[in-house]
């Protein structure tokens, strides 16, 4: 089998929302045969990145899949859309970053998962520069 992929595309704009706007796309895998699926899950997130504790929370998720009676062709684009949440916003600090994404994984009889996700900012926070002084 060749390497395993997964492609996500957003509609639209496709890299900055606001709050109250909709998310939507597709996502497709590439390499992975429907036999060896178990089940799909798509989530919108965000994560945090910096010092201190990390957090992260899901804003919607989906599992999809045979064992959810749905028959799944991997290689064939499915949708996914959301209304996104007014906080938290992305933001860029110098200690703390906020990242929004959407990851999807396909979950696999045997071998390795197959998981990409795809960045987007939620709010027009600008980035913290440095200034020299």
């Amino acid at each position: 089998m060749t390497d395993s992929l997964a492609i996500i595309r957003f509609d639209g704009n496709g890299r900055v929302y606001g709050a109250g706007d909709t998310l939507s796309g597709e996502y497709r895998f590439n390499g992975v045969l429907p036999a060896q699926i178990k089940a799909v899950e798509v989530s919108v997130l965000w994560y945090s990145e910096g010092k201190g504790d990390e957090d992260m929370a899901v804003h919607e998720f989906w599992r999809s899949g045979p064992d959810e009676g749905e028959r799944i062709d991997p290689s064939r684009p499915a949708q996914f859309t959301t209304t996104l949440p007014n906080c938290p916003l992305s933001y860029e600090g110098l200690i703390v970053k906020i990242r929004w994404c959407v990851r999807v994984r396909a979950i696999l009889h045997r071998g390795k998962d197959v998981v990409a996700q795809k960045s987007f900012r939620l709010g027009g926070v600008p980035a913290v520069e440095v200034s020299a002084s």
